[in-house]
């Protein structure tokens, strides 16, 4: 079967098939993504992440809803669940919080397990999105666990990033702690019918002013002096995140959420940022695939007794890691 010109056609169970041989990362699978990437670069990737809890299945649902009702766009969502502990797969979680659009031939949900990778994002989500992008999808939705830290890693994959917040989870210090908020484009104060939204609000707000500073105070011969930075219009290169409150199971907000996200879209066309976007993704791709390919040729080329060799080594502090591994590098024994 050719994947590739089933996919171009809009075979949708070809689709489905193909998804699953990339993700596996078999012969056919790579053999298509070949053929298809010249076919790509037309779609807008979206990032959405946050901590758990904060309703982001939900958000993605009802934002995905607002633009198939609105704009007939179409959408791919790529919802990446942590991994079952007992299967290796996706727990699929998000595919039953996202039951309003089964049934739309023009949207496709995916989930896939994180595999315990940094940041929730498989290895194989980027080659994902390019069978998506491939296959005539508008947008693109990825959506990470909410593990921390390394979720920062959704920033070298998509055009627009999503932090979403919750109140009353008493982990607005953590975010800022973990740099997440480092890497948004939009925040998101989702459930804002929730008591304490106004301090989480505030609290992103403070953030935002640490970073993107819009007044600064300072003396002048004893004299308090205020000076305020211009305001950002469509020609300015900084963009900062605007804060927006939405309620995910009311579709509250999520219009004003949709125009956040065309206005950061216009934005990144009128700067020349989108190019640089993509220059950034492909980079983090490329680097990701040579590192495994060298170390799939380091393993073949480095027989296991030697590496088990060099382990021993360190453990009994007869060698240094560096020691160990730069022996083995150059193909000495330990």
């Amino acid at each position: 079967m050719n994947f590739a010109q089933a996919i171009l056609n809009g075979d949708r169970l070809a689709l489905a098939r193909l998804l699953t041989r990339v993700e596996n990362d078999t012969p056919d699978g790579r053999a298509a993504l070949k053929e298809l990437f010249p076919h790509t670069g037309k779609a807008h990737l979206i990032g959405v992440t946050g901590a758990p809890g904060t309703g982001k299945s939900s958000l993605v649902n009802q934002l995905a809803l607002h633009y198939r009702r609105t704009e007939e766009k179409r959408i791919a969502i790529i919802a990446v669940d942590p991994s079952s502990p007992f299967t290796g797969g996706a727990v699929l979680g998000d595919r039953v919080r996202m039951r309003d659009l089964s049934g739309d031939p023009n949207v496709f949900i995916r989930s896939m397990a994180s595999r315990g990778s940094l940041g929730g994002l498989a290895q194989a989500t980027a080659n994902l999105v390019q069978v998506f992008d491939a296959a005539g999808f508008d947008i693109i939705i990825v959506e990470t666990v909410g593990a921390g830290q390394s979720e920062v890693d959704i920033a070298g994959l998509a055009h627009t990033t999503l932090v979403v917040e919750a109140p009353g989870l008493g982990d607005d210090i953590q975010a800022i702690k973990a740099g997440i908020l480092e890497i948004a484009d939009i925040l998101v104060v989702n459930k804002a019918d929730r008591p304490g939204v106004e301090n989480t609000e505030k609290a992103l707000k403070t953030m935002l002013e640490l970073a993107h500073p819009t007044e600064r105070v300072f003396k002048h011969h004893g004299a308090t002096m205020r000076v305020t930075a211009p305001k950002k219009n469509e020609n300015t290169k900084m963009w900062i995140p605007p804060i927006l409150r939405t309620i995910s199971t009311e579709g509250t907000g999520i219009p004003e959420l949709a125009d956040a996200v065309a206005r950061h879209v216009s934005h990144l066309r009128t700067s020349g940022e989108w190019d640089s976007r993509e220059r950034i993704r492909f980079e983090v791709e490329l680097e990701a695939l040579v590192r495994d390919g060298l170390m799939s040729r380091f393993k073949e080329d480095v027989p296991a007794p030697a590496y088990e060799k060099a382990l021993e080594s360190v453990i009994q502090r007869k060698m240094s890691p560096w020691e160990a591994a730069a022996s083995l590098m150059n193909g000495r024994q330990p």
